[in-house]
């Protein structure tokens, strides 16, 4: 896994024109920003039951009802998300909590955790320890999936 990420991490740096810090700094903060989103789509997508788009699977009456958008401060600075909403308005997201302003540290500690080998479980209880934040086994893996799909 480590070799396919520098490969990527290599081609990825081809494909921009950086030319200096700053815009290396402002290509992180959209990554972030993009792994912070599909971990929320994830987990309404273990909220409902089904993922967007395929509610084939869908065994409930409750549905996604658009967004709200939220600031939320990180170590690389603010950055702009769409908190999703749902029909009932029942969905709790627990990566980025209602009233959570800040997100430092948990950004990367999912994928960190999950890059060394560790499985859903431990990676679950990782994250309520050091966090207090209760995700299940389910959600850690929808969420590596979203960002890391099989290829």
């Amino acid at each position: 896994m480590e070799n396919v990420s520098k490969e990527l991490l290599r081609e990825y740096i081809k494909d921009q024109n950086f030319t200096n810090a700053n815009d290396i700094l402002d290509a992180l903060k959209e990554m972030f920003r993009d792994v912070l989103q599909e971990s929320l789509e994830a987990e309404m997508d273990e909220a409902l039951g089904y993922g967007k788009y395929n509610n084939v699977e869908k065994t409930n009456n409750n549905s996604r009802n658009g967004y709200s958008k939220k600031t939320v401060k990180t170590e690389l600075g603010p950055v702009n998300i769409n908190i999703p909403r749902d029909r009932n308005g029942d969905f709790q997201p627990k990566i980025v909590a209602k009233h959570q302003r800040s997100v430092n540290g948990i950004e990367d500690k999912i994928l960190g955790l999950y890059a060394t080998g560790m499985t859903t479980r431990d990676i679950s209880e990782q994250i309520k320890e050091l966090y207090g934040v209760d995700i299940s086994a389910e959600t850690v893996s929808n969420i590596t999936n979203r960002i890391l799909p099989l290829e």
